[in-house]
Formats: C-alpha cells, sequence, structure tokens
C-alpha cells in the first residue's frame, strides 16, 4: 500500500510549554518512525494557539521551530485570533487539506514512537473504521479509560463531582461507563467498537471528517468530542485500538475551577438536547 499523508492538529489555550515540548518532541519521532516505515509521506502539523496572547504565541512558535527546524513535517502557525473554542479551532485545519488522515491531538499528550506506524497501518487495512482512539496511560504508567459508553447524566455527576467516598459506592457502575470489562479484555493486536472517544488524541479517517463536518462549534468547550463521536458512529465505526500508546496528562473540570464548570455543565445540556437524554 502506497504510504498516506496526515495533517495533525494541536489547539492551545496559554499552554503548559514543557508539556507541549515532550508533545511535539514525541510527535516528532512518531512521524520519523512511520516515514521511515513508508506508512506517511507528507506530514503537516497546525499549531493554533487560541488565547490571543502575542506573547504566547510566540513561544509557542518557538518551540514549533525549533522541533521541526530540520524535519519532514511542514508547520503552519495559527494565532491572533479570539478564543473561538477547542473544537472550532480544530475546524481551522479540519477541512480541505486533501490529507487522508487527520490527527487531532492535546497539547498534554504524550505519543509512543510507534503510535502512527500502528494507527495509519490500522486504518489502512480496516476501511469500515472511520475513527480510532488510543491505548492511554497517565504520567505513572497508570491505565487512564478514555473510552466510554454512551454516558447517563447519574454517570458524569459521579465521575465529575463525587466525593471519592461515593464514586467508591458506585465502583461497578462507573467501570461500566468507562468500558474497562471489554478495554481490560481485548488482546494487543485486536480492537473493539466504542460509542464515545476522548479528543486528547482521535485519529480520523477523511472521508469521515467530511461526511461529519468536523466539530461542531456551538460546543465551545467538553463533549465536543462526545458530540463528534456519536456523528463518527453515524458514518462509519469508532475502534479502541490497544497497539496505539499514548500518555495523557489532564484534568477534570471541577478541578479547573467555576469557568470550567460551567463550560461543562452547558456543554453537557446541549449534547443532551442533540443525542437523547439518558438519566441512569
Amino acid at each position: 500500500m502506497l504510504p498516506s499523508s496526515l495533517q495533525v492538529s494541536i489547539v492551545t489555550f496559554k499552554p503548559d510549554l514543557a508539556l507541549l515540548e515532550r508533545t511535539l518532541d514525541t510527535l516528532g519521532i512518531a512521524v520519523d518512525a512511520a516515514q521511515d516505515a513508508r506508512v506517511l509521506k507528507t506530514v503537516h502539523l497546525a499549531l493554533i494557539e487560541n488565547s490571543g496572547d502575542r506573547g504566547i504565541a510566540e513561544r509557542v512558535i518557538e518551540l514549533g521551530r525549533a522541533r521541526f527546524a530540520d524535519a519532514a513535517v511542514h508547520v503552519t502557525y495559527l494565532h491572533g485570533h479570539a478564543n473561538i473554542g477547542y473544537g472550532a479551532a480544530h475546524n481551522l485545519v479540519l477541512h480541505g487539506t486533501g490529507a487522508d488522515y487527520h490527527l487531532v491531538l492535546n497539547p498534554d499528550a504524550e505519543l509512543a514512537a510507534d503510535a502512527l506506524v500502528n494507527g495509519v497501518r490500522w486504518l489502512d487495512d480496516h476501511t469500515d473504521v472511520g475513527a480510532l482512539a488510543p491505548a492511554v496511560q497517565d504520567a505513572a504508567g497508570n491505565r487512564q479509560y478514555l473510552c466510554k459508553r454512551y454516558p447517563a447524566v447519574f454517570d458524569l455527576l459521579l465521575r465529575g463531582f463525587a466525593p471519592r467516598a461515593l464514586q467508591r459506592m458506585f465502583e461497578r457502575r462507573l467501570a461500566r461507563y468507562e468500558m474497562r470489562d471489554v478495554v481490560d479484555a481485548v488482546p494487543p493486536q485486536e480492537a473493539i467498537g466504542v460509542p464515545v472517544m476522548s479528543g486528547a488524541f482521535v485519529l480520523a479517517r477523511r472521508d469521515a471528517i467530511d461526511r461529519t463536518g468536523g466539530f461542531d462549534p456551538r460546543f465551545f468547550l467538553y463533549f465536543e468530542d462526545f458530540d463528534w463521536s456519536v456523528r463518527l458512529n453515524q458514518v462509519a465505526k469508532n475502534a479502541f485500538v490497544p497497539s496505539v500508546n499514548i500518555v495523557h496528562h489532564g484534568g477534570s473540570a471541577a478541578r479547573k475551577g467555576a469557568r470550567h464548570i460551567g463550560w461543562f455543565i452547558g456543554s453537557g445540556l446541549r449534547f443532551y438536547a442533540k443525542h437523547g437524554w439518558k438519566w441512569l
């Protein structure tokens, strides 16, 4: 099979520059491995700084130029606009690139060296799948469960806002919501379908992007990935592929303050109004 082309988009908002540097470094290593394996040919990266702060944008640009100065990655920098939201910012480069695949990537995610080799090869071999999600660990090496079943309101409240003691009372329920029963049982070279995926890493096929229109820009922050996952599943399949691995550094909305809680609730209401309510 001929090598594929890839567009990558990373949206930042006043990022942790040390984490971003690690993201870019591991992305570069994964791109090099995929090009050496003749899985990928041309790779374009868009770094999109959403804060509107010129000084921050300059530091993001410095990191990009330092990492990819001599690499076979074509980098575009978008900045100076208002904070248009996570999904809308990705949409700036999600359409019209002509790339075979698009990687939506968080600025706090580190790729395994073979992540793109395994991910692109897997999609090349499974043309019925429109997008895939990786196996995820946190910085301490603990597995994270970022693929989910369709969320019930009760699950979201438990997971996001309940004290630990209450969460422990509903441990089996939360484990089922996080698909632990099936994710833990998937052999490394197999895959399973998933209802919703995290936007920390989504490797999507061009046709699936075009048929869904990408992210819904009405979701400013939170649930834009759940919404897109539901719509992706309507045109193809989403798959959890454990041979694709990343490390993700992240936190919940509740730990980020009142503004993020407000965005989370507002986006959740929009998600359920669009796709249907599930309380329990």
